[in-house]
């Protein structure tokens, strides 16, 4: 249910910031569209084609030197076919190489690819000799086409300079101008649409939190009955605990019956926990109300029923064993035992029957080093366990370290009874 409210929450901001971005845009709609619709005819009217620019440029590189290049086509057809200055042309003599080679193959077979090799040649130079009588007739002496080339040319260099580097870019701009110019244009439409969009989802949402919250409030009793079985488990026997769900009102909230309520990514409700640590005492803030370790135990209660639902992978707790004695510390050292198996549990106690359910025990000492002042933290081995328990219990001697020993049998049968059940 919160993951459908969700999408519909992103949803939502996503049609509100089309909706801002639309109207921002509207206030300078006109300047923009007069722009992108001048910019767009300028391209359009140039009839730009990808390759054009490399096309042309050869043009103009052909016709400005038209003369020179006829000249020295006519010289190289002249040289193969025509003969120079009454010369004989190069196809000339290579025809009377090629007879000579014909007669000499006659009287020596060998020599016969050599002779074919000479036709081919032949046969080559007639080709190029016909394409270059072919292009000396398309050699333009035009000034008036080198005139429009140049301008040609220099229409798209300009254009080139205002909208890209190159016609590609030229063109897509003007794609992009278009695309733009029709969405201001449809501006107004499109806003009507959004705003259909935007008051649908406030009332798919207004559907959804109705039905988020009233989840939770059903959630929140037995949060509440669960967790003050805890709490009197814990010597806090006639505390009371709860869960307040308030709801404020906003003119640009979803809908709810006759009401609009305000929202938010998680849905409808402002959500706090409350308690009365003490009986006869009115449901308070718990950030207001309890002590720290009232908060401790609260903090374990909670943890303890919340245990499968918890992705906190460490839990830390402090002054949990403050105003309980031996027979409460035992029942708070089983439930961090039990909290364990699902989260990492540091727990600071200076009560031996809660530290004696640990699965591992460190010492805290302080000592000081050249006038500072340093924390250790020692890991204990089992064999030095006892000896500190019994230092907790009131002082190392024979009754306390029996006590000590008999504290951590406790609490190993305990561990293993759990085990198994």
């Amino acid at each position: 249910l919160l993951r459908e409210y969700r999408q519909a929450y992103e949803s939502l901001g996503s049609v509100r910031h089309g909706l801002s971005e639309l109207r921002r845009r509207e206030q300078e709609a006109a300047q923009r569209a007069e722009m992108l619709a001048y910019q767009a005819q300028e391209i359009e009217s140039a009839a730009l084609k990808p390759g054009e620019l490399q096309t042309l440029t050869e043009e103009r590189t052909r016709l400005a030197n038209a003369e020179q290049l006829a000249t020295l086509a006519q010289e190289a057809v002249a040289a193969l076919d025509d003969g120079l200055q009454g010369e004989y042309a190069a196809s000339d003599l290579l025809g009377e190489a090629v007879e000579a080679l014909e007669r000499l193959a006659r009287v020596d077979p060998s020599m016969e690819a050599l002779h074919q090799q000479a036709q081919s040649l032949l046969e080559e130079v007639g080709e190029v000799t016909r394409q270059l009588r072919v292009y000396r007739e398309t050699i333009e002496f035009s000034p008036r086409r080198l005139d429009e080339v140049e301008e040609r040319l220099a229409l798209i260099h300009d254009l080139e300079r205002k909208y890209g580097g190159s016609i590609e870019a030229v063109l897509a701009h003007a794609q992009a101008a278009r695309q733009e110019l029709e969405a201001i244009t449809h501006a107004e439409e499109r806003i009507q649409a959004l705003e259909r969009e935007e008051e649908t989802l406030l009332e798919r949402m207004g559907e959804l939190g109705s039905r988020l919250s009233e989840a939770r409030r059903q959630a929140g009793e037995r949060l509440r009955v669960a967790i003050e079985g805890e709490l009197e488990d814990l010597r806090m026997s006639g505390a009371r605990f709860g869960v307040e769900l308030r709801q404020e009102e906003d003119p640009s909230g979803v809908p709810v019956s006759e009401r609009r309520l305000a929202f938010g990514p998680a849905g409808l409700d402002r959500v706090e926990f409350l308690v009365a640590p003490n009986p006869g005492e009115g449901l308070k803030p718990l950030v207001k109300t309890a002590s720290g370790g009232e908060t401790s135990r609260l903090m374990l209660g909670l943890k303890s029923v919340l245990a499968q639902a918890d992705r906190t992978p460490t839990l830390i707790f402090d002054e949990i064993d403050q105003g309980i004695g031996g027979r409460v510390g035992a029942v708070v050292g089983q439930k961090l035992w039990a909290l364990a198996h699902s989260h990492q549990v540091l727990c600071v106690t200076h009560l031996p029957q809660l530290a004696a359910f640990g699965d591992q025990h460190f010492k805290v000492e302080k000592e000081v080093q050249r006038g500072r002042t340093l924390t250790r933290a020692r890991p204990l081995k089992d064999a030095e366990r006892i000896p500190e328990l019994a230092s907790m219990l009131g002082g190392v001697s024979d009754a306390n370290l029996e006590s000590a020993a008999e504290l951590l049998r406790q609490a190993a049968e305990t561990k293993a009874a759990a085990r198994v059940v």
